[in-house]
């Protein structure tokens, strides 16, 4: 049994972790930004690279150092914490959003340009859509896998293709920056990273590049954290590469479609005008295997974490599953995206604080203090940010306008850091405390 991974192996896990990362939402939120950011696209690409690249790799590579899954980082909160936590996780990755966020990013893209986006056509498309996946997702077998080995070079190859078009030839010139973006565009960038969802993501899968490594033999704590590391930096290098071609792609697309509520528009608008009817269709069909792909693993990963806590078998719980996004995902792109903020707004902050923190737990004499403490107050005034971003924002009483970073949208963060400095104070003087009594 092999105890290291030859180089081509660790190429190869990396590969994998970035085809596991690059979805629907990896390929349309970055020229939404280019084209909205204007003159201010480095601030905001700095700050959506953060919350996109910067913290799923740094969850990966926690989750490595604990050796497990999403229930191993939660320990130090407990395990009905956690369970309410990966639960948030599974919804939002699975039915909630991404999930059928997948049909509405390939109708968009594919079927939209020929029928208009109506509600007939979307939801005809979706009735199919998730047909297939339902019946796909009943019986995976070794189907997803076989697909999946031919699908990861494909997207890389795909996106490679369209990456390099977009650095090669411009469709255009800047347009003036929309309001937002003119005056928070490092914050709103670092925001609409939370909409890749790829921190929660890494959450839920992570395990899986652990495992990875482990079916190679390796069983080293330390081997199993460093060549976690080495596939996170592909990952990373991989998906920066690409979200700073398709900002590009977007800043320069302002003239072809200036008002584009999404960024699968946007593609859709570059694509046809660089490569024609032929360049849609490849994008189409493109997006159409990467999507579907995508959706029967959220749909087969969620029946089989919700079939661990419900009384439903595996295969019922793929059909509620199935009908439950296929009926989310008739609310349209636009209006999907909409919905999804303030949950992302309020859900990221404590995902962000329990990461960060792991890599501190030996500190600490009670680590639950720690990390509860400061994951609750985050999650406090993460609600708060999210309720900002909704429609129910009239209803905050209007003080909360002055707490600081809140027009940023990370109100959070303040609060956060004081919790932690005074229960962080407070365990060290206990502790002092304690070793003088015991001697």
């Amino acid at each position: 049994m092999n105890n290291r991974l030859s180089f081509r192996d660790i190429l190869a896990l990396g590969f994998m972790t970035f085809a596991l990362f690059v979805g629907a939402a990896n390929i349309i939120y970055p020229p939404i930004i280019g084209l909205q950011s204007g003159e201010h696209l480095l601030p905001a690409a700095a700050g959506f690279l953060i919350t996109a690249v910067g913290l799923p790799v740094i969850t990966i590579i926690a989750l490595a150092r604990v050796g497990g899954g999403i229930d191993s980082l939660s320990a130090p909160i407990g395990r009905k914490a956690g369970l309410i936590l990966a639960t948030a996780c599974y919804l939002c990755v699975g039915p909630l959003f991404a999930t059928p966020r997948t049909a509405t990013v390939s109708f968009e893209v594919g079927i939209a340009p020929l029928t208009g986006d109506g509600a007939l056509p979307l939801l005809i498309y979706s009735i199919i859509y998730f047909g297939l996946v339902v019946l796909i997702s009943l019986y995976p077998g070794r189907l997803l896998d076989s697909v999946g080995h031919i699908l990861a070079p494909l997207k890389i190859l795909a996106l490679s293709i369209l990456g390099i078009s977009a650095c090669l030839w411009s469709s255009g010139f800047t347009i003036p920056a929309s309001e937002i973006y003119q005056q928070i565009p490092f914050s709103t960038g670092f925001v609409n990273g939370y909409l890749t969802m790829d921190t929660l993501g890494a959450l839920v899968f992570g395990i899986v590049i652990v495992n990875t490594a482990r079916s190679r033999g390796i069983v080293s704590p330390a081997l199993l954290t460093r060549y976690t590391i080495y596939a996170g930096l592909i990952c990373g290098i991989g998906l920066t590469l690409i979200y700073m071609s398709l900002f590009k792609l977007g800043s320069d697309s302002g003239v072809l479609i200036p008002n584009a509520q999404n960024g699968a528009v946007i593609l859709h608008a570059y694509v046809h005008h660089t490569f024609g009817d032929l360049g849609s269709i490849f994008l189409a069909g493109f997006i159409f295997i990467a999507c579907m792909i995508t959706a029967i693993g959220l749909t087969c990963a969620c029946a089989e974490f919700f079939s661990q806590f419900l009384p439903f078998s595996y295969r019922t719980l793929i059909f509620i599953l199935g009908l439950f996004s296929m009926l989310v995902s008739n609310l349209g792109l636009s209006h999907l995206i909409y919905f999804s903020v303030p949950v992302l707004t309020a859900i990221y902050p404590p995902c962000i604080v329990l990461v960060l923190l792991s890599f501190t737990l030996n500190w600490w004499r009670n680590q639950t203090i720690i990390v509860s403490s400061v994951m609750l107050m985050s999650l406090i005034f993460g609600v708060f940010d999210g309720l900002r971003a909704s429609v129910f924002s009239d209803l905050l009483p209007s003080w909360i306008e002055y707490f600081p970073l809140t027009k940023e949208g990370l109100a959070w963060l303040p609060p956060s850091i004081i919790i932690f400095l005074i229960v962080a104070i407070y365990d060290r003087i206990f502790s002092r405390e304690q070793k003088i009594v015991s001697s």
